[in-house]
């Protein structure tokens, strides 16, 4: 007997985008994320990226916000994306292939106080190439601390997300660290200033790589984007 996520991952490899209940989305993201994710390409300018060949799903955030931390809960691995106590340390677009199926990108932290003025100059620059020009972009996923809310670092990406028409969506991480009536009125704040951006995703995510808390519902979510919703 198959088990239920091949079953499945079969129908979607056979060209089923028809993944209507909650189960299966769970299922499918599970199934999804536990596949080979395999480094693909580190770009430091615009030429270095690789040619759009899979639907893409960024990470982008503030320096320390838990990018590479959420990237590794979500893929089940302790290190695809290096976790550094030095905040600042992913300076180039990283490109990893889910799957053979979905690309997850994990972007240079922003708001870094120690990085240069050229560094970031440059930063920004392949950024918004990046954003501008990517057809095969299907979703930002934009990370807050759950205990800090929205940075203008933040609101100057979700600015430049909306003129880039990327889709995006906003995900608490960290939300163990916070106390539950602080993350409720967090969360509240950042869904309100969400509901102000064009291209913004009006559900906020809240997550936890310690707990899993989201995880896998984020993984359903992404999911989809590789089975063709």
């Amino acid at each position: 007997m198959a088990h239920g996520g091949e079953a499945l991952s079969a129908g979607v490899f056979a060209g089923s985008s028809d993944l209507r209940s909650a189960e299966e989305r769970l299922e499918f993201g599970r199934w999804l994320f536990a596949q080979e994710c395999r480094f693909v390409a580190g770009a430091v300018n615009e030429d270095a990226v690789p040619q759009p060949t899979h639907p893409e799903i960024a990470f982008a955030g503030r320096s320390n916000v838990g990018k590479s931390s959420l990237i590794n809960a979500l893929t089940g691995r302790k290190t695809l994306a290096r976790v550094s106590i030095t905040p600042g340390r992913t300076r180039q677009l990283n490109f990893f292939l889910l799957g053979e199926r979905l690309m997850l990108v994990d972007l240079p932290g922003y708001g870094y106080a120690k990085a240069s003025k050229s560094d970031i100059k440059s930063w920004t620059s392949l950024l918004g190439r990046y954003l501008k020009g990517r057809s095969n972009l299907r979703r930002v996923l934009l990370l807050v601390d759950a205990r800090h809310g929205l940075k203008e670092f933040d609101r100057e990406m979700l600015t430049m997300l909306d003129e880039a028409a990327v889709s995006n969506q906003l995900v608490l991480t960290k939300s163990d660290k916070a106390k539950p009536e602080d993350l409720a009125r967090i969360h509240a704040a950042v869904a309100q200033e969400a509901s102000r951006h064009v291209a913004a995703h009006p559900e906020v995510v809240t997550s936890s790589a310690v707990t899993a808390l989201g995880v896998a519902e984020l993984r359903a979510e992404l999911a989809a984007f590789a089975a063709g919703e």
